[in-house]
């Protein structure tokens, strides 16, 4: 399986196969300056309906999931978990999912726009997860130390941060630099494309910080 960060929450995500799943597809936004996504897809996932998370062009026709519960696509199950976009149960942004399925036996868990620490019935219900993409800018979404805590709830094997400021996203959020400081294990790969395999996943959690494609 590989992972492609294209920018912002939106990864690629591509089975052995050739099956191919993007989350969060980024349309126009002010203060995002990616290149529009170009990719295709069989599957898009959607956390939550801002335009910084939905309304990228994705080629292919591709199935959308966009809700909580269990849903099926290309003989893959996505398990939809229920969140907020804020610590005020969705008063202050709304609402968002949180995204858990396994690619060649590998579990991914993409977090969305999570704004806030886990219950413990959330942690229940996203289980074991091998790869976690999770947003750590803070201020609209869980920020450095917050994202920190998630990790501990989780206990991933690799953690792929997202939704952070960079040259292409002006938003008032933090660089990913504050989230890594003083954190051990952290490959900066200079890549924006990874391959993950369940056999050489590492032991301990590891960071691995990816460079936006778009």
């Amino acid at each position: 399986m590989k992972i492609k960060w294209l920018g912002h929450a939106s990864f690629l995500i591509t089975a052995e196969d050739g099956t191919k799943i993007i989350t969060d597809p980024y349309g126009k936004y002010d203060g995002l300056n990616y290149a529009p996504i170009s990719e295709s897809a069989d599957v898009v996932l959607v956390s939550h309906q801002h335009g910084d998370h939905v309304g990228g062009k994705v080629g292919g026709n591709p199935q959308e999931i966009a809700r909580a519960g269990s849903s099926t696509a290309k003989g893959i199950e996505f398990n939809g978990i229920a969140s907020y976009h804020d610590q005020s149960s969705g008063k202050e942004r709304g609402d968002n999912t949180m995204f858990c399925f396994a690619v060649d036996g590998v579990r991914v868990c993409h977090l969305g726009d999570l704004g806030h620490v886990l219950s413990n019935q959330q942690v229940a219900e996203i289980g074991q997860v091998n790869v976690l993409l999770i947003p750590v800018g803070g201020f609209f979404t869980i920020d450095a130390q917050e994202a920190s805590l998630v990790c501990n709830q989780i206990m991933p094997k690799v953690i792929i941060p997202m939704h952070v400021s960079n040259s292409k996203c002006g938003f008032p959020i933090a660089k990913v630099d504050e989230f890594i400081q003083g954190k051990s294990d952290v490959e900066i790969s200079g890549v924006s494309e990874q391959e993950f395999k369940n056999a050489d996943l590492p032991e301990a959690p590891k960071i691995v910080v990816l460079e936006p494609a778009c």
